[in-house]
């Protein structure tokens, strides 16, 4: 039994979780109005499955954009699995939950990041999990600024319509 609750990596699960329960309603009765999605992973974690020209192209992390066009989404325990259209080129990719490290809808100005602090010994102590030590951190809306596209989109994803930049609000300035 732990000395104290780890609150740290019970957020964590409880954020893949709402991510788990969003695309599962995607994948069930597809986008509902202007929603979409800005996923962020890592390309190395060992379970990601993609062809190998894009782990070629994105060697450490990848975003993908739920929009438009995209096909077979399925959303499992541990992954969630779609097919997605680079450049007339469909291909399948599967993306575990847990090598996911941003999500954002920028149509509601909601996002989530989750950041991995391998290199902190204070938080290490406080906050591992499996692939190491996590914040987790939300975004919230800021007045009055914009936001841009993720720098690492995919040239054939469809650029989103300007909408207000997000704060980022650590969860670990709530801890003791």
């Amino acid at each position: 039994m732990a000395d104290r609750l780890d609150y740290g990596n019970m957020m964590h699960r409880a954020m893949r979780s709402l991510i788990q329960d969003v695309l599962r309603e995607v994948a069930d009765g597809g986008l509902p109005g202007d929603h979409h999605f800005f996923i962020t992973f890592d390309t190395q974690h060992p379970e990601v499955e993609l062809s190998d020209w894009l782990r070629e192209r994105y060697p450490d992390e990848m975003t993908i954009v739920l929009q438009h066009w995209f096909d077979g989404l399925e959303v499992r325990d541990a992954d969630f699995s779609v097919i997605l259209n680079f450049g007339d080129q469909p291909e399948a990719l599967t993306v575990p939950l847990d090598a996911i490290r941003t999500f954002v809808d920028p149509s509601v100005e909601f996002g989530l990041r989750f950041e991995n602090h391998e290199d902190s010994d204070d938080e290490a102590e406080e906050d591992t999990t499996e692939d190491g030590p996590h914040e987790v951190r939300t975004l919230v809306p800021a007045a009055e600024s914009r936001s841009t596209p993720p720098s690492d989109a995919s040239e054939d994803a469809e650029k989103p319509a300007k909408t207000g930049e997000a704060e980022i609000v650590s969860l670990d300035s709530f801890r003791k």
